[in-house]
């Protein structure tokens, strides 16, 4: 039986069995054959596509250009424009371009880099923009086929020999406002394996030298009867994530020969790297004292790869928007993920375009006087923290400093030292003003203040600079605490930073495998905020129910470094129950989330924030009347305040602290025109922080000269106004005895 059905498999099954797994073969093969072609074809296309947007965009011009730096060719861009007016369609050129054309030898790797706008690309080819945006690899080789064709049949560079000797940049101009293409590292999962270009936002927090890496490398067959043991078939180019030794490495082998290959070394060619560590902007709320927020959500870093044209592009502290494609890299057991950018753009967040409805009306119902606003903003400020009423001068000091914050170059910078024995009540007053600017740092006792220098994670064993909190407080307020706790060097440096607002940086070259020392400078754009607790000097100052304007013992402080910051402060006179204060304590610590006031309820932290991102970006300018102000107030000083051994105490800065008042003070009004009244102000906080510095002058003001009466009502708003007034008239007549010349309007009203 067995072997009748063995016959039957043998005589029938079997031939009928083959001629179905031929057919099925056969069927294979053509669908096989099919797709290829059909792959090709639309590669084909793509290309055809690529040349359109090229001569469109302009880009085919510019590459012409780019490769006149490598060979020095005199072939102009006319060149390509008349086969355009000869063949009168860029489809014949195409046709042309990618003709068959004879192989000549050729050395180096060219690298040339193409600007791409997606949305022009989808609009001529859907398939095209669809691989640049997923699979920005292939595009690239797509641009490298069209870019190598066009270099032969125009010969812009006669030493060039094979395609893989181009290296093709391809740089987004931007990518689709989708979720889609957003990468944020405080999101998870972070999927670095899809080899796209993504869009990411960071501060920049950790900066390294540049070095150099192989963008491209050429190897030979070791075995000298081989055909490939000369040419440029084997030519190895840096990709997205690789590391150094996986682009150079000693284990390839022939294909033709199976023989190993070896690197010709004096055809490496090199390009600059900078690796740098940047940060979600949204981290930074982990550095502020107190917030609102609570949200919980993941902090990570990111490492960005910078090469070439973008190395020295990013500045510490700043904030980007780049354009990259994720990858992963290994560091001997260690992955990190990284980001290959493609583009780097800064990015200046723009603040809001408005207040609140509520500050709003406040102003409109203080609108008859120049002073009353500010007045009230600053009574009610912080009722979340002290009672309205309490600490006024200081709150309208943290104010003007917060408003007085920006990013720019040479911008006017507002510094505070408070001294005080409620260190309690001032930190928290402080840890709440920090937040509400994006860029509120509270430092950090463990870390350093200024940038410091380390090597490497990476394994490079190059130096890497750290932000550190006076950077990360760019544009902000730099929140340093006690300043009593720290060292003399550190008070040192700190007052070097003050006067120049700028920081070196020294990296030792023998340490970091550099030939030479180097000495990065580097800016430091922020306010900073401190206080000095006066109980925890051995040295006891003067009794708190026997306060004499002017006798204040500030040996503690370095008299150098209380001379650069902008404002000195000590504690207000009691206008207030000391009981309110102490009732506000104890209700807060039973329910912290607690509105005790009115006015908590109608002007939030979130309408603080608005109104101070608001004013910030305000561009005020002085009058001349404000101008002569200052400047008649300024020259009486220097000539009262003087003694014979030193001269005058007041310093050259003091001008621009002047001014820095004023102009925020106008800013904190919401107007735009700084006025005299701006500049009174100005002038009554430095005089009051000069008396406190070095005793009175001439210009006799009261202790508390700015808030002088409990504002409860109307009538004491009037009754403020018309004391402000007595101060104008007082300050023209003291600079009418002491500084002649100056011009000044001396009208009664």
């Amino acid at each position: 039986m067995a072997l009748l059905i063995y016959t039957f498999i043998i005589i029938v099954a079997w031939p009928v069995l083959m001629s179905f797994l031929h057919s099925l073969f056969q069927h294979f093969d053509k669908e096989c054959k099919d797709l290829s072609w059909k792959m090709h074809h639309e590669i084909q296309k793509m290309r055809e596509i690529a040349l359109v947007y090229l001569d469109r965009s302009g880009g085919l011009q510019k590459f012409v250009h780019d490769c006149k730096k490598y060979n020095g060719i005199t072939h102009s861009i006319d060149s390509l424009l008349n086969y355009v007016m000869l063949h009168k369609s860029l489809l014949f050129l195409f046709k042309i371009l990618f003709a068959s054309t004879d192989s000549k030898q050729s050395y180096a790797v060219y690298r040339f880099i193409i600007s791409i706008n997606p949305s022009d690309i989808a609009e001529l080819d859907a398939t095209l923009g669809n691989c640049i945006l997923h699979n920005p690899i292939q595009a690239a080789q797509i641009f490298q086929s069209v870019c190598f064709i066009a270099i032969k049949t125009l010969s812009l560079i006669e030493q060039l020999q094979t395609e893989a000797q181009i290296s093709i940049l391809l740089k987004p101009t931007h990518l689709p406002p989708l979720p889609s293409y957003v990468l944020s590292l405080s999101a998870f999962p972070f999927n670095y394996t899809s080899q796209r270009f993504y869009t990411s936002e960071g501060i920049v927090i950790a900066m390294g030298t540049v070095t150099k890496y192989t963008q491209g490398a050429r190897f030979l067959c070791t075995e000298e009867t081989c055909p490939f043991s000369e040419g440029f078939r084997y030519i190895r180019v840096h990709l997205p994530g690789a590391t150094e030794s996986a682009t150079v490495r000693n284990d390839f082998v022939c294909s033709l020969c199976s023989s190993p290959l070896q690197e010709d070394m004096k055809f490496r060619v090199l390009g600059d790297k900078q690796i740098v560590e940047m940060i979600d902007a949204k981290a930074l709320n982990a550095l502020k004292g107190y917030s609102n927020d609570k949200s919980h959500f993941r902090i990570q870093t990111f490492t960005v790869f910078l090469r070439d044209e973008l190395a020295n592009k990013m500045k510490i502290g700043n904030h980007y928007k780049i354009i990259g494609i994720p990858a992963c890299v290994q560091n001997g057991l260690q992955a990190t993920a990284c980001i290959e950018v493609n583009s780097v753009q800064l990015c200046n967040p723009n603040g809001p375009s408005f207040v609140s409805d509520n500050f709003k009306y406040l102003l409109s119902l203080t609108s008859s006087s120049c002073w009353r606003f500010t007045a009230i903003l600053a009574n009610i400020f912080a009722s979340q923290v002290v009672p309205p009423g309490t600490y006024n001068t200081l709150k309208l000091a943290i104010l003007l400093s917060l408003v007085q914050t920006c990013e720019k170059e040479n911008a006017d910078y507002l510094d505070l030292l408070i001294v005080t024995s409620d260190t309690l009540v001032i930190d928290r007053l402080l840890n709440y003003s920090i937040c509400l600017l994006p860029r509120g740092i509270r430092h950090p006792p463990s870390s350093e203040i200024f940038p410091s220098v380390s090597k490497d994670k990476h394994g490079t064993g190059s130096a890497s600079i750290h932000a550190c909190s006076a950077v990360l407080a760019k544009g902000g307020i730099c929140y340093i605490g006690d300043l009593s706790s720290y060292k003399k060097d550190k008070l040192e440096l700190l007052q070097s930073v003050l006067e120049s607002r700028t920081t070196t940086v020294f990296i030792p070259g023998k340490k970091y495998g550099e030939e030479a020392d180097q000495q990065v400078t580097i800016s430091v754009q922020t306010n900073f905020w401190s206080f000095v607790d006066v109980d925890s000097s051995s040295k006891k100052h003067i009794q708190k129910d026997n306060f004499l304007i002017g006798q204040m013992d500030v040996s503690l402080i370095p008299p150098n470094l209380l001379d650069v910051f902008g404002l000195l402060i000590y504690r207000e006179f009691p206008s207030y129950q000391p009981s309110s204060l102490a009732h506000h304590i104890l209700k807060k610590a039973i329910n912290p989330e607690a509105m005790l006031y009115k006015v908590s309820q109608q002007f939030r932290m979130q309408d603080y924030e608005e109104f101070i991102l608001f004013a910030k970006n305000l561009h005020v300018e002085l009058s001349s009347e404000a101008e002569n102000l200052i400047q008649g107030y300024y020259l009486a000083s220097r000539r009262v305040r003087r003694d014979s051994i030193h001269g005058s105490t007041l310093s050259a800065s003091a001008l621009k602290i002047l001014i820095s008042l004023s102009k925020a003070h106008t800013k904190l009004s919401l107007r735009k025109k700084v006025l005299e009244e701006d500049a009174l102000i100005a002038i009554l906080l430095l005089e009051s922080s000069l008396t406190l510095k070095h005793g009175k002058s001439a210009l006799y003001i009261a202790p508390n000269p700015i808030f002088p009466f409990d504002l409860s009502d109307e009538n004491s708003l009037q009754q403020r106004d018309s004391y402000l007034m007595q101060c104008h008239h007082q300050l023209l007549k003291f600079i009418g005895a002491y500084g002649p010349g100056i011009h000044t309007n001396t009208n009664e009203e």
